[in-house]
This record gives structure tokens, sequence and C-alpha cells, in this order.
């Protein structure tokens, strides 16, 4: 490096005099002038390499570097003034005839040893080396600056195993070897043991000679489409030819399965190598399947149809006599879709065409096609779809993949939605399927229809401020739905069976809500609810004495029902607290009472379209049905309902002294809710009490959610279990408020990460719940719980 700054040194200064446009004294113009002259002697280090661009180059240097000598002032006190000098010539350094065009990147795990003169550098430990568009990586490397040569071998581990094994990459092609001996001057290389993929073909060969021009020959290879290390079958052939993203050429080729060679010869062979999207055949693979012989599968022809669109066709063949075929289109463009579809037929024979008892044939179809769509494609618009159906063998007797064939159900949906921007309407479209295979039972939906408006407010004033009117808060929204379904076995697919089971509705759902506040301690919530339900089927059943059954008979026809309902609500909050004394670690209690309060009303409007069934002979062996029991909305409400209903849920929280919080205290949830709902109805004739849900829930330690629900029937049983229209307090000897029906728990928990601000983010949505809900004004009593 010394050496360098010292030959470099006379170019320095001259660019600087010439940077600064002043002569420095100590510069002698007869150096430079002597030195010049000899740069048209320093001998061309890569013979023949000299191009007339650097040839150039360098005249204009000497012309430049020559009239800025001149330029130089004579006064400038002469070396030779200063003594007598050895030399004053500048001989440059010759570069070496050995040199690399390129530099070579290493860099090693373990260690790196150099011999400096015998300019060979060994690397141990998984290194790696990349010179201009070559990279190898290996265990154990050497390179032969002399020579020009890289070596590269793996370890050998204390069990005698290979480690570390070299690959080597050229371009675009990588291979796996055993060693490699690659010319780093001439590009050729000597590999042993390699395997390397072409394609969709790869080739092993225990020895290959590379050339400069990436084309490989190859010593006793075998080509396969199997791509295990140990192939089920490959053609074996003693020599082999590769031109890279061209072809594979071979000599003779001996079939060889499993290992075993078989008769099969043939006196050459030719492999194309595709790169993007190209027609050819694609090369099958062979098969043992117990049940089918031996065959040929995944063979076929691809085709290419342009940018957007391909598709492939594949075929399978045994010697039993079975068969199948897959047709698999793909599409795609970029930033707006894409998707693929495949259809596969297949046709299986069992047992022996000669034995026509023990023979049989299963012919079978599987379809499935996926899409997805780019979010960005279309702003407020999405279609998708995910279809698989097909017959109910094809699974058992063409697919091989475990998980698959214990498959037993298959289902579909394709969906397509629309939101305009601005305005609230919402539109979804849906196709769905659901399939058993072991049933053999078929569920289509077809089409399927939401259409949603969201709430709007008709009478507020655009722009208005403050409070407004009451009737500036009335919300009107809608909601429609059409549904189409039917239910089949499969064996009926296109059927008149599949059509008669087909059943078509609509439903219309019209809710109108508002709020208006009554002072400061109450909320008044009128609504009004109207729905509509079309039907094009009803059901008709009558029990047959002579067969002593229940005959079902579908009648076509437009059938259309209506309900109606009204109500309205008062809610508010009540607020309790228990103060302890001073130096209790529990600092106070809150006890926080929500009661809500309706009245509603339904008229019954349903009555024409429910009648008394008999399903036996016995003498109250009737029951009350619908003409559209199981239909796709189901019947309407039946009865009329005129009554109120209640609910109360409660919340209690304690606030003990903490340290470690900011506020000196912190809150801990006893209850996050408990209480109770039911209703009475005032027009009904008997059992006007309807039954109590009693819920409570909470949380322990921030982690375990604990809930339990129940039922409670108000009314007492008779000596046969038959309810009677008697409160259950009103027994004799008895206040109990009813009977526990039912009651259920669950315990559940999850894991997830916390931010740090989630305590205070918790805080503020209580206090948001606290502050939407109206509340007496003996809330002062609660004012402290902050």
């Amino acid at each position: 490096m010394i050496a360098v700054l010292l030959l470099s040194s006379p170019v320095i200064l001259d660019g600087i005099a010439r940077a600064s446009g002043a002569a420095l004294p100590s510069f002698n113009k007869k150096l430079a002038q002597q030195t010049l002259p000899g740069l048209d002697t320093v001998p061309d280090t890569v013979p023949n390499q000299k191009s007339p661009l650097q040839d150039s180059l360098i005249r204009q240097r000497i012309k430049m570097a020559q009239a800025d000598s001149a330029a130089i002032v004579d006064s400038i006190p002469s070396i030779d003034s200063l003594g007598p000098r050895p030399n004053d010539t500048l001989n440059l350094a010759k570069i070496s005839n050995d040199s690399l065009e390129a530099p070579i990147f290493f860099k090693v795990k373990d260690s790196s040893v150099t011999y400096i003169k015998r300019k060979e550098v060994y690397m141990y430990g998984s290194a790696d080396v990349k010179y201009k568009e070559i990279a190898v990586t290996g265990d154990r490397m050497q390179i032969d600056q002399e020579r020009g040569l890289l070596k590269v071998t793996p370890s050998i581990d204390s069990a005698g195993k290979k480690t570390g094994l070299p690959v080597f990459s050229d371009g675009s092609q990588t291979t796996d070897q055993d060693s490699i001996v690659y010319s780093i001057t001439s590009q050729k290389a000597l590999i042993y043991n390699t395997r390397a993929q072409y394609g969709e073909g790869y080739i092993v060969s225990q020895k290959v000679k590379k050339a400069p021009d990436n084309t490989v020959f190859g010593f006793k290879n075998g080509y396969t489409t199997c791509n295990l290390d140990t192939p089920h079958f490959a053609f074996r052939a003693r020599k082999i030819k590769v031109i890279p993203n061209k072809l594979i050429i071979s000599g003779p080729a001996n079939l060889e399965i499993q290992g075993i060679p078989t008769p099969l010869y043939i006196p050459f062979a030719i492999f194309p190598i595709t790169s993007g999207q190209r027609s050819g055949i694609l090369v099958p693979q062979y098969t043992v399947n117990q049940q089918k012989g031996i065959g040929l599968e995944n063979g076929g022809y691809y085709i290419g149809l342009g940018e957007y669109l391909d598709l492939t066709v594949r075929g399978n063949v045994y010697s039993y006599g079975s068969w199948g075929t897959t047709f698999s289109p793909t599409y795609r463009k970029r930033y707006r879709y894409n998707g693929g579809l495949n259809i596969s037929l297949a046709n299986t024979r069992f047992g022996d065409p000669e034995v026509k008892e023990d023979f049989s044939v299963s012919r079978d179809f599987n379809v499935t096609w996926n899409h997805s769509m780019d979010s960005k494609a279309r702003p407020g618009t999405n279609f998708s779809a995910n279809v698989h159906f097909g017959t109910s063998n094809y699974n058992s007797y063409n697919v091989t993949d475990y998980q698959t064939r214990l498959n037993n159900i298959l289902t579909s949906s394709i969906a397509y939605s629309k939101s305009w921007q601005g305005k609230p309407y919402n539109l979804t479209l849906s196709l769905n399927h659901s399939q058993n295979n072991a049933t053999r039972d078929v569920t289509i939906t077809a089409p399927e229809a939401a259409f949603t408006v969201n709430t709007i407010y008709p009478f507020q004033r655009d722009g208005g401020s403050g409070m407004g009117k009451w009737y500036e808060k009335i919300g009107i929204s809608y909601t429609g739905n059409l549904r189409n379904t039917t239910t089949f076995k499969d064996s009926t697919f296109g059927k008149p069976a599949m059509w008669e089971r087909l059943q078509t509705g609509m439903q219309h759902q019209i809710p109108l809500s508002f709020s208006i506040p009554l002072g400061k301690n109450f909320t008044l919530s009128p609504s009004v609810s109207y729905s509509e339900k079309w039907y094009t089927k009803r059901l008709n059943r009558t029990w047959n004495e002579d067969e002593y059954k229940i005959d079902t008979v579908y009648e076509n026809g437009f059938y259309s029902m209506r309900e109606v309902s009204t109500g309205m609500s008062v809610a508010t909050a009540l607020y309790g607290m228990y103060t302890f004394k001073k130096g209790s670690k529990v600092d106070a209690i809150r006890h926080v009472i929500r009661p809500t309060a309706s009245i509603s009303y339904k008229p019954d409007l349903a009555e024409q379209f429910y009648y008394n069934l008999r399903y036996d002979t016995g003498m109250n062996a009737i029951q009350r049905v619908s003409y559209f029991d199981g239909s796709v909305f189901g019947p309407p409400s039946a009865g009329t309902f005129g009554g109120v209903s209640f609910s109360i849920d409660n919340n209690l929280e304690m606030r003990m002294k903490s340290k470690k919080d900011s506020t000196g205290f912190k809150k801990v949830k006893l209850l996050d809710g408990f209480g109770i709902n039911g209703s009475y109805n005032l027009v009904a004739d008997s059992f006007n009490l309807s039954t109590f849900s009693i819920y409570a829930r909470t949380n322990l330690f921030d982690k375990v959610n604990i809930s339990a629900n129940g039922t409670i029937d108000p009314y007492q049983l008779d000596s046969i279990g038959r309810r009677l229209d008697k409160y259950a307090w009103q027994g004799m000897g008895t206040t109990k408020l009813g009977r526990l029906t039912s009651m259920n728990v669950a315990i559940s928990t999850s894991f997830q990460s916390q931010d740090k601000k989630s305590k205070e983010k918790e805080q503020q949505k209580d206090n948001i719940i606290e502050n939407e809900t109206t509340v007496p004004s003996w809330k002062r009593s609660a004012a402290n719980w902050k």
C-alpha cells in the first residue's frame, strides 16, 4: 500500500497544482515531462485486450498533462539544483499476467488460510464464493490463483456422512453435487455426482463436464420427472448433452423402474427445455395401483394461450382398463383478477369383464373453481368464488391423499357484493352449495340476494346544529332478502325430483325507531316494525287413516303474509355506592342498575296460515302447524301479543387502594353483568307470564371469562308433568320464584398481546357508556368513582 501511495504521489501533486491555479515550488516540470513518455512504453499486461477506446483515453490524458506542464512557471526551482538524483523517471508497476478479470468475493463461517508464496487460499465451514455471475457454496474450498482453479468438496462428519455439499449457480441454473473443480480463467468445470433440474425434468450424472458456454456433457446419467432423491423411474443413458434453454440429447437409453432395468430401450432421446410460456408435452409418471394395475399418471400437454390464459390437459391410464383426464385452464390479469378451473373425469373398472356378476364401472367427475379479485381493482365491488362439487365416489377411487379422502363435506360459495360510495345502499349476491358424500345429500342455494339500506334520517336538517327537534331523530332502514334453496339426493341432480323440492322466498323488513329524552333521567324510545314474506310454494299435510300416515303435498302459487309490531320502551340507570371506613384496603363498592321497561303490541295477521293437523288416532293427537313450516324464512309468528316486557341489568365493581396506579386506586370488576328479563302478555287467555331468563358474567384476573345462563318457569306442574296455569309461588307452603328448567355455564380464556394503553382505553370505554346512559340526579353518590 505504501509503494502504491509513493508511486501515485506525483500524479496527486499534479492534480493539486492544476486545481489551485498556483505553482508549487517543489514541483519539477521536468519530472512530468520525463515520466509522460514512459506511459507508452508500459507493456500491455493482458495481450490483445487493449481496446481502441482505452488507447484514445491514454493519449488524451498525455496531451492534457503536456499542456499543463508547459504552463508551469519557469521560476520554480529545479530539482537538479537540490543535488544529484539517481533516476528522474517514474516506472509504473506492471499488472501480473495471471491476474483475474474481476475480483473474487468470499466469506466463510469458520476460518480461512492464505499461502502468499503458493498463491492459494483455503476456506473451511460454510464458505461462499462469488465471481462474476458464478456463485458457489460449500463446506471446504480451495482457490489456486496460479492455475486459476476453484475446488469445492464436502466435509465428512464423525459418522462418515458427507455434510456441506456444494451448490453451484451459474446465472439462473443451480445444481447440487459432491465436488467441483472449476477453472476461473477458462470457465470450464468438472463436477461429480451432480443433480440438476432442466425445465420439468431432472438429470442425475456421475460425472459432468461443463463448457464455457454452459453446455453440459454428462457421463452415466439418469433423466426423470420425479422430484425425489431416489426417483421411481428414470431413463438411463451413458452419455448425454444439455444445451442450455434448448435441448437435452442422449444416446441409447434404457427405462429403469424402482432401480430395476426393463427391456424397454430407445436408440436416442431428445427432451426440449422450456422457459417461459411454451406449449409442449408433459412427461407422465409411472405408478402401480393394486386396484387399477400398472399405469402412467399426469401425462399430457400444456398449451400456452397468451399472457392471460393457459390450458393444461393431463391424463391417467392403467392396465386394468381404468382411465381419467383433467382439464385445467388458468387465467390472470395483473392488478385485476386471477383464477383457475379444474374439470376431472374418471372411469374406474372393478373386477373381470368376463364375469358379469363381479364386474362394475364407476363413472365420476369432480369440478373445482377458484376466483379472486384485487381489492383495488374496483373499490366498493368484490367478486370471489370457491367452488368444489362432484360425485360422491370420486375421492374414494381417484384421490390418494389421506385428508382429502376422509373429507365427506364439499362446499361451494360464489359471492358478489357492491356498496355505493357516499350512499347507504349495499347489495350482496351469492350462490352456496353443500354436499355430504356419506349421506349423498346435496343442498343448493342459488341465488341468494340481500339489499340493505342503512338507517337514514329523512327529517333531519342539512347542516343543522344543536339538539334539534324530536322528529329529526326518526330513523328508518330497509332489508330485503331473496332465497332459492333445494335439498335432494345426488342421484336426482337435474331430474324433476330436484326441482319439486325447490323453495323460493322473499322477505322485506322495515324498522322505524327514534329516541326522546324525558327530562334528565329517562329516555323514551318508540318503535314500529313492518315485515312481509312472499312464497311460491306451501306445504299441505293431511292424516291418511287408511295407510296410517301423514300425506305431504306441495302446492304451487303466490302466498304473501305480513307482520306488524309497535312498541315503546323507557330506560334509565341507578347508581349506588357503599363506602368503607378509612384505613380499609377496599375503598368502595359501586352498584349500577339499568332497568328497562317496554310495552308492545303485535296483532295476529297469520291465523289463516295455520291449521290443526292430526298425527295419530288418539283423542289429543292434534297439533297446530303452519303451511310454511320448513320454508326458507320460516312461518309468520302466530297469535296476538300485547304486553309488557322488562329487563334489569346490574353491574358490580370494587375500588381498592393501590400504590402501582398513578391515581392511588384500582378498580376490580366483581360482576360484569347479571340480571333477569321476561314479559307479560295482556291479551293471552292463559299463561300470560313468560319464562324468566337469568344470566351472569364476570372476568377473573382479566384472563378467565365465566358466563352462566338459565331459564326459570314460573308455572306449576301436575302429577304427570304438564304445565298448570298457576304460578309457582301460589302453591301451598312455598314462596319459590319458579322451576329452573335449564342452566349452562361457560368458561373461556384467550391469549393475546396487550398494548400499554389498553387499560386507559378500557376506562375511556366505560366512561363513554356511563355518559351515554341517562341517569337520575342521585348519580352524585357515584361522582367520586373515578
